[in-house]
């Protein structure tokens, strides 16, 4: 009878197993590409699940008067996290609560206007059942996101929403995977049918984020950016060219405004301006600045959004645009390095 030598468990053999030296290149990428299929497929199969339960979901939320309280252990709580947060910057206030502090007093924290959402892939976490007979008695609807309808949770739910798996990506079928990605796609479209019922906007969503680049760019004004008072570039119509050369170089925007004496815009006069005119070979010293500025420039009004006034930079290709009121008077100027300064850009 033939025997098999053991393969000693050696340190060198134990380093090689740690740090996958004996899996090649092509092997790496087949299990990626093996773990994107099954996750996949796992959220392709909730499409058909998005029934009247899932309205029914949407139809407490969307009528709640508190909170959108969500639960969750383990990587469930990890990914309940995600959707309140998801929720709350969409519109539809929501917070974590974890389940073990739930039963430590962090149950105060619900209440019986509020709308809870319990995440249990098993739908038997011993945390979460702990406090659902509370949850009942507040008379808080409860959301179950669950692989089962069949468990305690899916039998104490207002509402199942069914975020079953086939199998895990893990190929041991233990780390959750292919089901807290599913949970998550879940909460999304919870999320996202929300903010479309409650007509939730981009101005909306900057508000609840002002810090972010999508905030400045939703809610910064241009009187926010602009150069007010002196600091903006402005001769009079009456000045030479010289003089608007001087007070170019000394604001330093690379262009000037040119005013009427109640300080209505009248033109403005460039860098590229100036570059014609050496072509041009104009005499600088006595030329008239109504002689060689461009009139009917483009120019934007204080109050609009500062992206609008991006927008019109990027149009019609110039850095820099004066601010002016109803009465077209001169209240400001900015160029692009202002707006990279705020963030626009």
């Amino acid at each position: 009878m033939s025997t098999t030598t053991p393969v000693p468990n050696t340190p060198e053999r134990r380093t090689a197993t740690r740090t996958g030296r004996g899996v090649n290149d092509q092997a790496l990428r087949t299990m990626g590409q093996a773990v994107i299929d099954v996750e996949a497929q796992a959220v392709a199969a909730l499409r058909a699940r998005i029934d009247d339960a899932f309205v029914l979901a949407c139809r407490h939320m969307l009528a709640c008067l508190g909170r959108i309280v969500v639960l969750g252990m383990g990587k469930s709580g990890h990914i309940g996290s995600k959707i309140a947060a998801t929720l709350a910057s969409t519109g539809s206030p929501a917070f974590f609560v974890h389940p073990g502090e739930a039963s430590h007093g962090d149950l105060g924290m619900i209440t019986a206007q509020d709308v809870v959402v319990a995440i249990s892939n098993s739908g038997e976490t011993a945390e979460i059942l702990t406090i659902l007979p509370l949850i009942k008695r507040l008379g808080a609807p409860l959301i179950a996101l669950s692989g089962n309808p069949q468990s305690t949770l899916g039998r104490m739910a207002s509402v199942f929403l069914d975020v079953s798996v086939e199998k895990e990506a893990c190929p041991l079928g233990l780390a959750p995977t292919a089901s807290t990605t599913a949970t998550l796609a879940m909460g999304d479209a919870l999320a996202i049918a929300m903010l479309e019922a409650r007509g939730f906007t981009e101005i909306d969503f900057a508000r609840s984020h002002p810090g972010g680049s999508l905030g400045r760019r939703l809610l910064l004004l241009i009187d926010d950016v602009m150069l007010s008072d002196a600091a903006v570039p402005s001769v009079l119509s009456d000045a030479l060219l010289a003089d608007a050369l001087i007070e170019m170089n000394k604001k330093g925007l690379g262009f000037t405004t040119i005013v009427d004496a109640q300080r209505r815009l009248a033109g403005v006069f460039t860098d590229g301006d100036l570059r014609r005119v050496l072509v041009a070979q104009v005499d600088i010293r006595n030329a008239r600045i109504v002689d060689v500025m461009t009139a009917n420039c483009r120019s934007i009004r204080q109050g609009v959004l500062a992206a609008e006034a991006l927008q019109v930079m990027q149009k019609y290709k110039v850095n820099a645009l004066p601010v002016v009121d109803a009465e077209l008077r001169v209240v400001g100027a900015f160029n692009m390095q202002s707006m990279l300064r705020a963030g626009v850009v």
